[in-house]
């Protein structure tokens, strides 16, 4: 007899990754772009706990700036941010592991399976793309500096609109009850 938790994850196993799917776990804490263990044993088709088991056999493999646990500040911000289960009602009990780049990478160590090897490889050049995105969103930033010191205050209008589009997107929030 399986659970649903367990019938659900071997349904993931079967769909191809998505880099879209990847990418809107990846979260900027501490300044890092981590992915959470919960995401990461989703992805890996494993249970959290057997995904924090491996971990912790292995924690010398881990050093802070691969893994850290969030703290319950950070913890409660990101519920507000993402869907997550109230605790005491079925959900989480412990504070959740947060994965580096580098954390995330090590995980293929220790999750020898060729589905760890495969999510790896997408998320490493998700990892990669996020990093290019950036360097090139700062590339343009610089000209568009250098061209509004060029010119006058007669295009300021035209330099503040392109900055208005460089911003991401300001999704509204859903109003919850």
């Amino acid at each position: 007899c399986m659970s649903d938790d367990l019938k659900s994850q071997i349904v993931i196993s079967k769909q191809p990754l998505r880099a879209e799917d990847i990418s809107q776990r990846i979260h900027t804490i501490r300044g890092h772009r981590v992915m959470l263990d919960a995401d990461l044993a989703e992805l890996y088709c494993v249970m959290t706990r057997r995904l924090n088991e491996a971990v912790r056999r292995n924690v010398a493999r881990f050093p802070e700036d691969f893994m850290f646990r969030l703290t319950t500040e950070e913890y409660i911000s990101l519920m507000s941010q993402i869907a997550t289960s109230k605790p005491g009602r079925g959900g989480r009990r412990k504070l959740p592991y947060a994965f580096t780049e580098q954390g995330v990478a090590m995980l293929s160590s220790v999750l020898n399976s060729d589905r760890a090897i495969q999510v790896n490889i997408t998320i490493m050049r998700i990892f990669v793309r996020i990093r290019r995105l950036l360097v090139s969103h700062e590339e343009l930033a610089r000209k568009l500096d250098a061209l509004e010191g060029k010119y006058d205050s007669k295009f300021r209008m035209v330099f503040d609109a392109i900055r208005a589009l460089m911003e991401p997107p300001k999704i509204p929030r859903r109003r919850i009850g």
